[in-house]
């Protein structure tokens, strides 16, 4: 096979890179290949998007709409998208992924891409476009162009100046590199090539436009064997194979497909009932999946038997037929696997049907990505950007065409928008230095990633407004602790971290690749396990130490939320870092940062909120005043703020009162309270301080019991 550069470097950028990327070409330049290459090889956590149900299951992907769960209709910048809830699993697998793929991206709006660059943002870094995921997207932009109702383009002419993604708010803020692939597979004649070339880009010359018609013919047979009709409408398709299938003498049999689980009629990718023939030409819509590899998708040939359920299909050329077992395709959906934590695909349902459909005639639309010997073509009634493109360029040769009508200059539809951005990825072709410095800049980003302090930074000064904002309800040590790590802990770090940054510059000078650097791979193994160590004495066990408690429940939740956001944001650091003591390779740190990523979820991340340790100089006494207040609380039904209050048990364990009238000092402490409650709470201080007395601890007990319930009768 030809050794196509283009196809390498494209893949080269795609697994050493974090650049976003439009790849495209001309058709049968490998686009499709390229994919699945893609899916099967570069080992970062992907996801497989694409604008319809039939390319999403084509492309083993699944919809836009459905991953992203995006309303229909127009998706105005600047307004909020009202999803719905996403679910644990599906916020995992967003936060986790490296890598999205938008298959058959010619097709998807300006506002659905924005629409996906929100949700990206909302659950992954705001700061950053697609919220900082890498983006693959594949598709030619002189083939099938977004639908757009005119209504809905009434809505988003204000705010973008086509409806072409590359028209979107995202695409113009993110640096996209565009690699287009210009080895053409599926035609070999230099001559038919640039004729397809000038009609892709509208400046068909003279002489190729009347080469072109010599194809017409006035009166077109109505038996021609091999040859399938390529036509603008589906209404002329249908009619067209209803027709010929009617004038067959041999009884029509149905196949009906088997679906299971779950499998969106508008996704089908055959009939759900197939009416056959024996006469009737037909194509098959799915590569073989046996060894044999016997067919392909696209490929024409003719029913020549049908016993008891089996097909036999004879293709033109061959010597054997072709016995047609059913095949099964399947509607996914993304998970998490629960053991290894790698995103993987869940088969929601399957649809198992004979692989073929009538083939006299068919749509230049259903057509994309397939390949024909021969086909008859009437394309006069073309009506959209690249029908007339798409219809030609799926044959092999010119000789196989026979046109059913002329093809004139208002035939071929091209969009100035499109020639023009096309022409400026065809300008700015990227280069091996390009990549190089492209596979530096991902080796920089997430060594940044790896020894920046900022986002947990971020996430503690949440957590303090909200303690500051409620300083008054909550008692404890944690305020004071945060502070500390917000003000000269994270700092130093940070300050530290970027020495190391300049450093590590310095040595990349006339450095090509850091993952082969021995001097390189050594600091940054130190400097793991610096940055680690310093993690866990400077933040991890302080954190550890710090407590509050308060009555107030809601608070209580906001700040054991934002307890958990820390502890979490402090596990992945620190699982990246120490999985990055042996050495530092992009592949392992992408790897390593999803284990992180769930590692904080199975991990405990607990607010460790302990009353004992209040600020009370006798936490034991002050454990005894909060299981009294527990039980009083639930004997009366109340809260246990009513009883008493976190404050006021924290100074009677530091006071100790021994009196009613030392107990009304105590701030919180209510006539009402001292009444209700008084003499227990005095009890629960004596019992707990006669607990260290010797052997006249019994009599001062005693006589303190009386003297609490005298001065109660008194009162």
């Amino acid at each position: 096979m030809h050794e196509n550069h283009e196809l390498e470097l494209a893949f080269d950028f795609v697994q050493r890179t974090q650049r976003t990327i439009f790849l495209t070409g001309k058709a049968g330049t490998g686009k499709t290949t390229f994919l699945h290459r893609v899916k099967k090889e570069v080992p970062k956590r992907m996801v497989v998007v694409a604008p319809t149900g039939v390319a999403a299951i084509n492309a083993k992907g699944i919809t836009i709409h459905s991953f992203f769960q995006m309303p229909f209709g127009p998706l105005i910048p600047g307004n909020p998208i009202h999803n719905r809830h996403f679910s644990k699993k599906k916020i995992h697998i967003i936060q986790s992924m490296d890598l999205l793929v938008i298959d058959e991206i010619s097709m998807v709006r300006a506002d659905l891409l924005d629409g996906i660059d929100q949700v990206l943002r909302r659950y992954r870094d705001p700061s950053k476009v697609f919220g900082g995921v890498q983006l693959l997207m594949i598709g030619d932009l002189h083939q099938l162009a977004p639908i757009i109702k005119p209504d809905d383009w009434a809505c988003l002419s204000p705010h973008y100046k086509t409806g072409y993604f590359f028209s979107s708010l995202a695409f113009q803020e993110a640096s996209v590199m565009g690699l287009e692939l210009t080895h053409v597979y599926r035609q070999s004649n230099a001559s038919f090539i640039q004729m397809l070339n000038e009609i892709r880009e509208n400046r068909l010359t003279e002489a190729s436009h009347r080469r072109l018609n010599e194809r017409y013919q006035d009166k077109v047979p109505k038996e021609i064997e091999g040859y399938i009709t390529l036509t603008t409408h589906n209404a002329s398709a249908d009619r067209t194979n209803e027709a010929k299938l009617s004038a067959l003498k041999s009884p029509p049999i149905p196949f009906d497909a088997e679906v299971k689980g779950t499998f969106p009629e508008y996704a089908y990718p055959a009939d759900a009932c197939l009416i056959l023939k024996k006469g009737a030409q037909v194509m098959f819509v799915k590569n073989d999946s046996s060894p044999k590899k016997e067919f392909y998708n696209g490929k024409i040939g003719t029913i020549v038997q049908i016993d008891d359920g089996a097909i036999e299909v004879q293709c033109k050329g061959e010597s054997s037929t072709i016995s047609v077992n059913q095949e099964r395709w399947e509607n996914i959906a993304y998970t998490i696997n629960e053991k290894t934590k790698e995103i993987q695909e869940e088969v929601l349902g399957s649809f198992t049907q004979h692989p073929l459909r009538l083939a006299w005639a068919i749509t230049i639309h259903k057509s994309q990505g397939l390949t024909f010997e021969k086909a008859v073509i009437d394309a006069g009634a073309s009506f959209a950007h690249g029908q007339t493109y798409v219809a030609l360029s799926r044959c092999k040769t010119l000789e196989g065409i026979i046109l059913s009508s002329k093809i004139t200059p208002s035939g071929i539809i091209c969009d100035a928008s499109v020639n023009l951005y096309t022409k400026e990825i065809e300008a700015n072709p990227p280069t091996q230095n390009d990549f190089q410095a492209a596979k530096r800049e991902c080796q920089f980003a997430l060594l940044e990633e790896l020894f920046d302090y900022r986002p947990l930074g971020e996430t503690i000064a949440h957590g303090l407004s909200h303690l500051t904002h409620h300083q008054n309800a909550i008692q404890g040590t944690l305020f004071e602790t945060l502070t500390q790590i917000q003000t000269a802990t994270l700092p130093e770090l940070i300050r530290i971290a970027g020495a190391f940054a300049r450093q590590l510059d310095s040595l990349m000078v006339d450095e090509k690749d850091l993952e082969e650097n021995g001097t390189i791979q050594e600091r940054i193994q130190k400097a793991c396990v610096y940055f680690s160590e310093k993690t866990q004495s400077a933040i991890t066990l302080h954190l550890d130490e710090a407590r509050f408690a308060t009555d107030n429940k809601s608070v209580e939740t906001l700040v054991e939320e934002d307890l958990v956001a820390i502890r979490e944001a402090l596990i992945v650091k620190q699982y990246c870092l120490q999985g990055c003591r042996e050495g530092f390779t992009v592949d392992a740190f992408l790897k390593i940062r999803a284990q992180a990523f769930f590692q904080k979820q199975t991990t405990q991340a607990t607010s460790k909120r302990h009353v004992k340790d209040l600020s009370s100089q006798h936490p034991e006494l002050l454990k005894r005043l909060q299981e009294w207040r527990k039980s009083e609380a639930e004997k009366a039904d109340i809260p246990p703020s009513r009883v008493a209050t976190v404050k006021a048990l924290v100074a009677i364990s530091n006071e100790r009162p021994d009196s009613l009238t030392a107990l009304r000092t105590i701030h919180g402490m209510g006539e009402k309270r001292v009444k209700n409650y008084g003499a227990k709470l005095l009890e629960i201080v004596w019992i707990y301080e006669g607990k260290d007395e010797n052997e006249e601890g019994g009599e001062k007990k005693r006589s303190r019991k009386v003297g609490v319930q005298q001065s109660l009768d008194l009162g």
